[in-house]
């Protein structure tokens, strides 16, 4: 709860904090980086700073955050946090490493506000700051003792690669020491850590696309040519390498019960659909489930076979694709995807998951179908950019 003091100061403070904070995330990550460029192996992403998407995902999280507080001064944003907090988990960020985001952050927000800043407003920003990390802290707190082991990062060899689509790759491992795995739910992630060719480790989230709960850890990643990680674990990584895995996280995960599900993904977003659909097949289950895809052309949809294949086992399980580019005989709608003409189930919980822009759309739509807002969920690959361009 934010104090009766710092109320009215955040409240006539966020708006120029606000159309600030872009500014002022750029500024944080520069101070922060040139003191510690150690924070760039193995934690932060190099392609995300420089295309300015970390600070854009920054920016909107603080905005966001204090924008509830003064809104809702007796609750937090939950689902935003929890979003975080399953990154942060995914990375191993610990407490004290707050210690060193609060340092450099408010240095830039006094530089940036250098013209109205005063004790009291450092004061009241202080209290949001701290009121987000102790959440966010508490949160993850909770996660790390829910795992297997107490180390949240472990070696895995790497035991398949196999092409999926046109140009994606599938990678199967299994544990390389003896440290105990923490079984996956269906929709969960995994960071994947990867050696660059200058020697700097670069971390990325791959959702996983096989079944949950088992020793092994299956995820598919599209090559992206201009990257950094996929470029190397397509050329690079081999049978017998290892990779440095996270424990599973993420929140977007199969609810339980027997409502209907609508799985609705556009190009790799279909890993956790996948993961979903596989689930749903292993259990023999009898929920209705509505499986709807967008994709290019048929030969880069990276799961077809497994999707298709679990789709023909689940009794209750139907399946709609969109082609941008179909070709003759294929059974597809043209064009990108639209709830226009989709029964939506009744009760049924809606999963999204790819570009940014699709996912907004497709919310949208099924807002607009009469979808409730509870019932959609989504998977942001990346930094979470959603909140900072709404």
């Amino acid at each position: 709860m934010l104090s009766a003091q710092s109320l009215p100061l955040i409240t006539a403070t966020l708006p120029l904090v606000g159309e600030r904070m872009p500014v002022i995330a750029r500024n944080f990550y520069g101070r922060m980086f040139a003191a510690h460029p150690e924070l760039f192996d193995g934690l932060f992403s190099r392609s995300n700073q420089k295309n300015g998407s970390q600070q854009q995902a920054l920016a909107g999280s603080i905005a966001a955050f204090a924008t509830h507080l003064v809104n809702n001064p007796q609750t937090t944003p939950e689902a935003m946090l929890s979003r975080i907090a399953h990154k942060h988990v995914s990375l191993d960020i610990r407490p004290e490493q707050y210690d060193v985001v609060f340092q450099y952050l408010f240095e830039a927000i006094a530089e940036e506000l250098s013209e109205v800043i005063t004790p009291e407003i450092v004061d009241a920003w202080t209290e949001v700051n701290w009121l987000m990390a102790h959440a966010l802290i508490k949160l993850e707190s909770g996660l790390y003792s829910a795992a297997a082991s107490d180390h949240p990062l472990a070696p895995w060899v790497v035991v398949a690669k196999e092409a999926a689509g046109i140009d994606a790759v599938t990678f199967t491992l299994e544990p390389a020491d003896d440290t105990p795995v923490t079984p996956s739910l269906p929709g969960q992630y995994v960071s994947v850590t990867v050696r660059m060719p200058d020697g700097i480790h670069q971390v990325r989230q791959y959702s996983l696309s096989a079944s949950a709960g088992t020793d092994t850890r299956v995820f598919t990643t599209r090559l992206d040519a201009d990257g950094e990680v996929s470029p190397a674990l397509h050329r690079d990584v081999q049978i017998g390498n290892q990779l440095i895995l996270s424990n599973p996280c993420g929140d977007i995960t199969l609810s339980t019960g027997d409502s209907p599900l609508v799985l609705a993904s556009a190009g790799i977003g279909c890993t956790p659909s996948a993961s979903i659909l596989r689930s749903l097949a292993d259990q023999g289950s009898r929920r209705e489930v509505l499986v709807l895809h967008a994709e290019s052309t048929l030969e880069r949809w990276a799961l077809r076979d497994q999707m298709l294949e679990d789709v023909a086992l689940l009794e209750a399980a139907e399946l709609e694709l969109w082609l941008e580019v179909p070709s003759d005989g294929d059974e597809a709608h043209d064009g990108f995807m639209s709830l226009a003409n989709v029964a939506i189930p009744e009760n049924a919980s809606v999963y999204l998951c790819g570009p940014l822009p699709f996912m907004r759309s497709l919310r949208s739509q099924a807002l607009e179908s009469g979808v409730p807002a509870e019932r959609i969920h989504y998977e942001v690959f990346g930094p979470d950019l959603w909140l900072a361009g709404s």
